[in-house]
């Protein structure tokens, strides 16, 4: 018997988009999968040694605003705030990360940075997008060691060979 396989094209770079690739990468190893994460756009965000993530609520209506703010008789609050008020607030963005990032505390999750060194430790194959480097002008210096850098058809080749292929 063969080997399972997975590849996950990684292609957004906000704090909780990703836990998604992370958290089923890790999984996967765990339970015996080859797997490969192919980071492009930004995603490439994720392979920075200085991973400074921040949550868009922007045009995500399925962000909830329950999340743990101000006095504990706010604890349970609905803060439902409508895409339009969020766009004309300065500092949501900021808000809405904090809160998000005290939640992950809170609630024990682990970090993107130990996610990350999860998949390493477990043999997760990193392929950082080539072109997308170029692209943005990004120098292999500013990602993390232990890495791999290739294009489309590095991934290709991943994928063809995959018993899972997800994008992310």
């Amino acid at each position: 018997m063969s080997e399972k396989s997975m590849t996950i094209i990684a292609t957004k770079g906000t704090l909780d988009w990703a836990y998604p690739p992370f958290i089923l990468s890790s999984t996967a190893a765990a339970l015996g999968y080859n797997v490969t994460m192919f980071f492009t756009f930004y995603g490439l965000q994720l392979l920075k040694k200085d991973l400074n993530l921040s949550v868009s609520p922007l045009g995500n209506p399925g962000m909830p605003m329950k999340m743990p703010f101000g006095p504990s008789w706010f604890k349970g609050i609905n803060w439902n705030i409508p895409n339009l008020l969020q766009a004309g607030v300065p500092g949501f963005e900021t808000v809405a990360t904090s809160l998000m990032k005290k939640t992950i505390k809170n609630k024990g999750v682990a970090s993107i940075s130990e996610l990350r060194d999860l998949c390493l430790e477990a043999d997760v194959e990193m392929i950082g997008c080539q072109m997308t480097m170029d692209l943005f002008d990004m120098k292999r210096p500013e990602l993390i060691d232990d890495i791999s850098v290739g294009g489309a058809a590095t991934y290709m080749e991943r994928a063809g060979e995959s018993d899972i292929n997800l994008f992310i």
